[in-house]
């Protein structure tokens, strides 16, 4: 579904914007913005896009980012259509749960192709239309990208490089007016933290995490930061949980 951006409401691109934290994200910022959601299905990210006031879709597949893959191809119409973009939030990402010995180098690549690569290249093509529009960059990271732990290699390692690409990315455009914020959450009840607490063979007990509206509102405050200020950087722990 292509709907074009009211002219009246700011852009914001929310990938991995069908689920879990993107979803809330994108909702939270609909009744404000035109919403770009981004999703690996066209079913999927219209299911969303219908129910928001204002909004679009992004279709692709971000394991498939090189040159004229899928990620490719759909990030130049986005082009085409977005002269400005005022909040990029990338909140798309894979988890691969496993001990170094047995894990496969697809597994390892998969990770950095998600976590980082295409973060990196939805940056970049992106970036013109948020300088123009003085936007905000806002990196849905995670705990394991500040402290990792065993069977979270590739995890932590693509969110340790995606920490070292926001804050890159943070110096290299001060000037622009471009600013990036880093959000780092502790366990998330999602449907991702239940595959993990299935990997780990635990009982899956939703208080002991944050709720998803904690992560959203973490967003909220460096969306809503007054001109002169940036949020660098947000670490978000479940109260009762270390982790």
């Amino acid at each position: 579904m292509t709907v074009p951006a009211r002219p009246d409401r700011p852009v914001a691109v929310v990938t991995g914007g069908t689920r879990g934290i993107g979803r809330a994200i994108a909702e939270d910022l609909a009744p404000r913005h035109h919403v770009v959601i981004g999703g690996r299905s066209e079913e999927s990210v219209d299911r969303v896009a219908q129910g928001l006031p204002s909004a679009e879709g992004f279709v692709a597949d971000l394991r498939d980012c090189g040159p004229g893959g899928s990620l490719d191809s759909a990030l130049r119409g986005l082009v085409e259509r977005l002269p400005r973009v005022g909040v990029l939030v990338h909140s798309a990402g894979v988890l691969h749960r496993g001990r170094i010995a047995d894990l496969s180098v697809d597994d390892w690549d998969t990770a950095m192709r998600v976590n980082l690569i295409a973060v990196a290249a939805i940056t970049r093509a992106l970036l013109p239309a948020l300088r123009a529009a003085h936007g905000l960059v806002v990196a849905i990271n995670s705990g394991a990208g500040l402290t990792s732990a065993p069977t979270m290699g590739p995890y932590s390692a693509s969110k340790f490089a995606l920490r070292a690409f926001t804050d890159a990315l943070r110096e290299e455009e001060r000037s622009s007016g471009v600013r990036v914020t880093s959000i780092h959450p502790g366990r998330v009840d999602t449907d991702m933290q239940q595959e993990m607490i299935d990997f780990e063979g635990g009982s899956y007990r939703p208080d002991d995490y944050l709720r998803v509206e904690s992560v959203v509102r973490a967003v909220r405050l460096a969306v809503d930061a007054t001109d002169e200020a940036c949020i660098d950087q947000v670490s978000v722990r479940p109260r009762g949980f270390p982790g």
